[in-house]
């Protein structure tokens, strides 16, 4: 019941997060094409170059979540393969210092993107944005890491390693 709701949801939210993800790489597309094409009509795309970055950051976290739910993420199949039936204990382990990890980057983002905001930090760059607005790509795409690398973790000690390996195996439409 419940939890074939919340399961559903959280993968929406991680496919939704990798649209995002893809969007952003979109994103620097057209604004390369926009700036070469400003380039050789002789106008300039003042802040081009800094938009690129927040694209591309926005492409990098947003796409993370969806990756680590389709394990896409490069883990030590190998070594966890070694340790037999003590693999499940090595299954908690990465995923919890992964979640501890992500926790840890997310409470940071949000701090950095706050003071960001509290200051009024602008960018050095010719678009001179608030930097807290960029930052917020950061914050949203760990928040979404860190609720997918909870969701793992949490089907590792509560559902078994046996029923892991299920779930990752079916798509629940």
């Amino acid at each position: 019941g419940l939890f074939i709701y919340m399961r559903k949801f959280l993968d929406k939210l991680y496919l939704y997060s990798a649209y995002l993800g893809a969007f952003f790489l979109i994103l620097i597309l057209t604004l390369i094409v926009c700036q070469m094409l400003a380039r050789w009509t002789g106008f300039t795309f003042p802040g081009a170059t800094a938009y690129a970055g927040y694209a591309m950051a926005g492409s990098a976290f947003f796409a993370l979540a969806h990756t680590l739910n389709e394990d896409g993420h490069i883990r030590v199949k190998i070594l966890l393969s070694k340790l037999g039936d003590k693999k499940r204990l090595g299954e908690i382990w990465c995923y919890g210092i992964g979640t501890a990890l992500t926790v840890y980057f997310f409470y940071y983002s949000c701090r950095g993107a706050y003071f960001s905001f509290i200051l009024n930090d602008i960018s050095q760059s010719e678009d001179a944005w608030p930097v807290w607005i960029p930052q917020m790509s950061m914050v949203l795409g760990t928040l979404i890491i860190s609720i997918a690398f909870i969701d793992r973790l949490y089907q590792i000690l509560f559902l078994g390693y046996e029923e892991q390996e299920v779930i990752d195996d079916k798509m629940i439409d």
